[in-house]
Protein backbone atom coordinates (compact mmCIF):
# COMPACT_ATOMS: atom_id res chain seq x y z
CA UNK A 1 0.00 0.00 0.00
CA UNK A 2 1.33 3.61 -0.98
CA UNK A 3 1.93 6.00 2.04
CA UNK A 4 0.40 8.86 0.03
CA UNK A 5 -1.51 10.25 -3.00
CA UNK A 6 -0.66 13.03 -4.98
CA UNK A 7 -3.49 14.35 -7.67
CA UNK A 8 -3.15 17.07 -10.27
CA UNK A 9 -5.19 18.98 -12.60
CA UNK A 10 -3.94 20.02 -16.27
CA UNK A 11 -4.27 20.28 -20.10
CA UNK A 12 -4.24 16.15 -19.30
CA UNK A 13 -6.52 15.86 -17.47
CA UNK A 14 -5.94 14.35 -13.46
CA UNK A 15 -2.83 12.22 -12.43
CA UNK A 16 -2.87 10.80 -9.89
CA UNK A 17 0.81 9.94 -8.31
CA UNK A 18 1.59 7.18 -5.31
CA UNK A 19 4.29 6.82 -3.09
CA UNK A 20 6.86 4.03 -3.26
CA UNK A 21 4.73 1.20 -1.73
CA UNK A 22 5.50 0.62 2.14
CA UNK A 23 7.90 -2.15 3.39
CA UNK A 24 5.54 -3.73 5.31
CA UNK A 25 7.04 -7.07 5.18
CA UNK A 26 10.51 -5.98 5.73
CA UNK A 27 8.45 -5.13 9.19
CA UNK A 28 7.62 -8.19 10.23
CA UNK A 29 10.00 -10.68 8.35
CA UNK A 30 11.66 -13.27 11.19
CA UNK A 31 9.44 -11.81 13.44
CA UNK A 32 7.09 -14.61 15.82
CA UNK A 33 3.49 -14.77 14.11
CA UNK A 34 2.42 -13.62 17.43
CA UNK A 35 4.69 -10.53 17.66
CA UNK A 36 3.70 -9.38 14.27
CA UNK A 37 -0.20 -9.66 14.78
CA UNK A 38 -0.08 -7.94 17.34
CA UNK A 39 2.24 -4.91 15.68
CA UNK A 40 0.75 -4.92 12.33
CA UNK A 41 -2.68 -3.33 13.72
CA UNK A 42 -0.71 -1.03 16.02
CA UNK A 43 1.44 0.28 12.91
CA UNK A 44 -1.55 0.90 10.89
CA UNK A 45 -4.32 2.01 12.94
CA UNK A 46 -7.50 2.56 10.54
CA UNK A 47 -9.49 -0.52 10.76
CA UNK A 48 -7.73 -2.03 13.66
CA UNK A 49 -10.05 -5.20 14.48
CA UNK A 50 -9.93 -6.00 10.55
CA UNK A 51 -6.66 -5.89 10.13
CA UNK A 52 -6.03 -7.73 13.40
CA UNK A 53 -8.25 -10.30 12.29
CA UNK A 54 -6.85 -10.38 8.75
CA UNK A 55 -3.55 -10.76 10.20
CA UNK A 56 -4.36 -13.13 12.72
CA UNK A 57 -6.31 -15.68 10.28
CA UNK A 58 -3.72 -15.84 7.56
CA UNK A 59 -1.22 -16.90 10.54
CA UNK A 60 -3.72 -19.19 11.97
CA UNK A 61 -4.05 -17.94 14.94
CA UNK A 62 -7.14 -16.73 17.58
CA UNK A 63 -9.25 -14.38 15.96
CA UNK A 64 -10.83 -10.81 17.83
CA UNK A 65 -14.93 -11.10 18.60
CA UNK A 66 -16.16 -10.90 15.23
CA UNK A 67 -19.13 -8.87 16.90
CA UNK A 68 -15.91 -6.14 17.26
CA UNK A 69 -15.07 -5.79 13.67
CA UNK A 70 -18.83 -5.66 12.69
CA UNK A 71 -19.10 -2.41 15.32
CA UNK A 72 -15.82 -1.00 13.50
CA UNK A 73 -17.38 -0.67 10.42
CA UNK A 74 -20.59 0.41 11.33
CA UNK A 75 -18.88 3.11 13.07
CA UNK A 76 -16.62 4.32 10.55
CA UNK A 77 -19.63 4.72 8.23
CA UNK A 78 -21.81 6.77 10.74
CA UNK A 79 -18.63 8.64 11.75
CA UNK A 80 -18.96 9.55 7.82
CA UNK A 81 -22.60 10.02 7.26
CA UNK A 82 -23.40 11.87 10.52
CA UNK A 83 -19.84 13.68 11.24
CA UNK A 84 -17.06 13.89 8.07
CA UNK A 85 -19.78 14.21 5.51
CA UNK A 86 -22.05 16.80 6.80
CA UNK A 87 -19.53 18.90 7.67
CA UNK A 88 -17.55 19.06 4.87
CA UNK A 89 -21.16 19.89 3.09
CA UNK A 90 -22.34 22.23 6.06
CA UNK A 91 -25.82 20.03 6.11
CA UNK A 92 -27.06 17.46 8.37
CA UNK A 93 -26.45 13.91 8.63
CA UNK A 94 -27.88 10.92 7.76
CA UNK A 95 -28.31 7.14 9.43
CA UNK A 96 -32.11 6.35 8.54
CA UNK A 97 -32.73 3.09 6.66
CA UNK A 98 -32.99 3.06 2.94
CA UNK A 99 -36.08 3.56 1.25
CA UNK A 100 -37.12 1.39 -1.70
CA UNK A 101 -36.14 2.02 -5.02
CA UNK A 102 -40.03 3.23 -5.53
CA UNK A 103 -39.86 5.91 -2.50
CA UNK A 104 -36.04 7.06 -3.32
CA UNK A 105 -37.17 10.67 -4.91
CA UNK A 106 -39.09 11.81 -2.01
CA UNK A 107 -36.35 10.33 0.58
CA UNK A 108 -33.70 12.51 -1.22
CA UNK A 109 -35.77 15.39 -0.81
CA UNK A 110 -35.89 14.63 2.80
CA UNK A 111 -32.20 14.21 2.82
CA UNK A 112 -29.96 17.49 2.43
CA UNK A 113 -26.79 15.37 3.21
CA UNK A 114 -27.26 12.86 -0.41
CA UNK A 115 -29.61 15.55 -2.26
CA UNK A 116 -26.88 17.62 -2.09
CA UNK A 117 -24.40 14.83 -3.00
CA UNK A 118 -27.12 13.74 -6.06
CA UNK A 119 -26.73 17.89 -7.20
CA UNK A 120 -22.65 18.27 -7.04
CA UNK A 121 -22.46 14.70 -8.93
CA UNK A 122 -25.35 14.68 -11.77
CA UNK A 123 -25.53 11.48 -13.69
CA UNK A 124 -22.62 10.20 -15.29
CA UNK A 125 -19.97 12.32 -13.27
CA UNK A 126 -17.08 11.15 -10.78
CA UNK A 127 -18.31 7.64 -12.06
CA UNK A 128 -16.33 4.26 -12.39
CA UNK A 129 -17.99 0.82 -13.14
CA UNK A 130 -15.06 -2.07 -12.65
CA UNK A 131 -15.71 -5.17 -11.97
CA UNK A 132 -16.31 -6.16 -8.26
CA UNK A 133 -13.39 -7.73 -6.30
CA UNK A 134 -13.94 -11.34 -5.05
CA UNK A 135 -11.97 -12.96 -2.23
CA UNK A 136 -10.39 -15.18 -4.99
CA UNK A 137 -9.07 -12.28 -6.29
CA UNK A 138 -8.18 -9.65 -3.39
CA UNK A 139 -4.76 -10.69 -3.31
CA UNK A 140 -4.55 -8.64 -6.72
CA UNK A 141 -3.84 -5.23 -6.71
CA UNK A 142 -5.05 -4.41 -10.37
CA UNK A 143 -7.78 -2.37 -10.69
CA UNK A 144 -11.44 -3.63 -10.14
CA UNK A 145 -14.46 -1.91 -7.42
CA UNK A 146 -13.12 -2.92 -3.60
CA UNK A 147 -15.73 -0.50 -1.60
CA UNK A 148 -18.66 -1.03 0.82
CA UNK A 149 -20.66 0.33 -2.32
CA UNK A 150 -19.76 -3.01 -4.32
CA UNK A 151 -20.26 -5.39 -1.38
CA UNK A 152 -23.97 -3.96 -1.50
CA UNK A 153 -24.33 -3.98 -5.07
CA UNK A 154 -27.44 -5.86 -5.20
CA UNK A 155 -29.32 -3.70 -2.50
CA UNK A 156 -32.31 -2.77 -4.55
CA UNK A 157 -31.81 0.83 -3.90
CA UNK A 158 -28.27 0.97 -4.88
CA UNK A 159 -29.25 -0.46 -8.08
CA UNK A 160 -31.82 2.17 -8.28
CA UNK A 161 -28.82 4.70 -7.79
CA UNK A 162 -26.47 2.91 -10.29
CA UNK A 163 -29.15 2.66 -12.77
CA UNK A 164 -30.20 6.31 -12.44
CA UNK A 165 -26.66 8.04 -11.10
CA UNK A 166 -24.10 6.06 -12.27
CA UNK A 167 -21.64 4.38 -10.12
CA UNK A 168 -20.80 7.89 -8.34
CA UNK A 169 -20.67 9.88 -5.26
CA UNK A 170 -24.37 9.50 -4.56
CA UNK A 171 -24.41 5.38 -4.92
CA UNK A 172 -21.08 5.09 -2.89
CA UNK A 173 -22.62 7.54 -0.53
CA UNK A 174 -26.01 5.78 -0.14
CA UNK A 175 -23.93 2.75 0.29
CA UNK A 176 -22.78 3.34 3.50
CA UNK A 177 -26.38 2.97 4.64
CA UNK A 178 -26.52 -0.55 3.42
CA UNK A 179 -23.50 -1.16 4.59
CA UNK A 180 -24.77 -0.83 8.51
CA UNK A 181 -26.05 -4.24 7.67
CA UNK A 182 -23.93 -7.16 9.27
CA UNK A 183 -20.85 -7.92 6.96
CA UNK A 184 -20.30 -11.14 5.82
CA UNK A 185 -17.81 -13.26 7.66
CA UNK A 186 -13.81 -13.47 7.01
CA UNK A 187 -12.59 -16.37 4.99
CA UNK A 188 -9.35 -18.09 4.27
CA UNK A 189 -8.74 -19.44 1.25
CA UNK A 190 -7.10 -22.37 0.13
CA UNK A 191 -3.80 -20.92 -0.79
CA UNK A 192 -3.57 -19.44 2.50
CA UNK A 193 -4.85 -15.67 1.73
CA UNK A 194 -6.82 -14.29 4.48
CA UNK A 195 -10.38 -11.70 3.20
CA UNK A 196 -11.64 -9.94 5.74
CA UNK A 197 -14.57 -7.25 5.30
CA UNK A 198 -13.48 -3.85 6.19
CA UNK A 199 -15.26 -0.43 6.10
CA UNK A 200 -13.55 0.13 2.84
CA UNK A 201 -14.05 -3.01 1.15
CA UNK A 202 -12.52 -6.38 1.39
CA UNK A 203 -8.88 -6.57 3.17
CA UNK A 204 -6.62 -9.46 2.05
CA UNK A 205 -3.28 -10.71 3.90
CA UNK A 206 -1.14 -13.42 2.47
CA UNK A 207 1.85 -15.08 4.76
CA UNK A 208 4.07 -17.83 5.68
CA UNK A 209 5.57 -19.09 8.22
CA UNK A 210 8.51 -21.80 9.29
CA UNK A 211 9.50 -22.14 12.81
CA UNK A 212 6.60 -19.80 13.51
CA UNK A 213 8.66 -17.30 12.45
CA UNK A 214 7.16 -14.76 8.99
CA UNK A 215 9.07 -16.03 5.99
CA UNK A 216 6.91 -14.17 3.92
CA UNK A 217 4.14 -11.26 4.20
CA UNK A 218 1.75 -9.22 1.68
CA UNK A 219 -1.43 -7.39 1.87
CA UNK A 220 -3.63 -5.77 -0.46
CA UNK A 221 -6.24 -3.37 0.92
CA UNK A 222 -8.96 -1.37 -0.35
CA UNK A 223 -6.81 1.42 -1.52
CA UNK A 224 -4.25 -0.70 -3.15
CA UNK A 225 -7.09 -0.84 -5.52
CA UNK A 226 -8.69 2.36 -5.29
CA UNK A 227 -5.63 3.90 -6.31
CA UNK A 228 -4.51 1.33 -9.41
CA UNK A 229 -3.78 2.03 -12.75
CA UNK A 230 -7.32 2.56 -14.24
CA UNK A 231 -8.97 1.97 -11.23
CA UNK A 232 -12.45 3.65 -9.44
CA UNK A 233 -10.19 6.74 -8.64
CA UNK A 234 -8.63 7.38 -11.89
CA UNK A 235 -12.12 7.19 -13.64
CA UNK A 236 -13.97 8.91 -10.94
CA UNK A 237 -11.67 11.84 -11.42
CA UNK A 238 -11.71 11.54 -15.08
CA UNK A 239 -15.03 11.32 -15.32
CA UNK A 240 -15.23 15.11 -13.24
CA UNK A 241 -16.26 17.91 -15.52
CA UNK A 242 -14.03 19.78 -17.30
CA UNK A 243 -13.76 22.68 -14.54
CA UNK A 244 -14.90 19.89 -11.79
CA UNK A 245 -11.81 19.80 -9.84
CA UNK A 246 -12.99 22.09 -6.67
CA UNK A 247 -15.53 18.90 -6.10
CA UNK A 248 -11.88 16.76 -6.35
CA UNK A 249 -11.64 17.13 -2.72
CA UNK A 250 -15.68 16.15 -1.56
CA UNK A 251 -14.86 13.17 -3.96
CA UNK A 252 -11.86 11.75 -2.28
CA UNK A 253 -13.99 12.00 1.17
CA UNK A 254 -16.48 9.65 -0.39
CA UNK A 255 -13.84 7.22 -2.17
CA UNK A 256 -12.00 7.05 1.35
CA UNK A 257 -8.36 6.58 0.54
CA UNK A 258 -6.71 5.07 3.73
CA UNK A 259 -3.51 7.21 2.89
CA UNK A 260 -2.75 11.26 2.91
CA UNK A 261 -3.70 12.97 -0.28
CA UNK A 262 -2.19 16.16 -1.38
CA UNK A 263 -3.72 18.59 -4.64
CA UNK A 264 -1.91 20.45 -6.86
CA UNK A 265 -1.49 22.02 -10.19
CA UNK A 266 -0.33 19.37 -12.80
CA UNK A 267 2.76 20.69 -14.57
CA UNK A 268 2.27 21.39 -18.51
CA UNK A 269 3.72 19.48 -21.31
Amino acid sequence: MSGRLAIGFGPAGPQVEAAPPLPIEALVLGKPAHEAAELLPRIFNLCPMAQATAVRLALDLPLPDPAQAAQEIARDHRLKLQVIWPRFLGVAGCTTPLPRPADLDDWLARQPLFATIARLFPPGCAVADLPAVTPETAMNPAACENSAAGRRADHPTLAAVAARWGKGPLWRAVARLADLDPPPAPRRLADGAAVVPAARGLYAVQARTEAGRITAFRRVTPTDHLAAPGGVLHHSLASLPADGAGLAPLLLAILDPCVPVTFHEAAHA
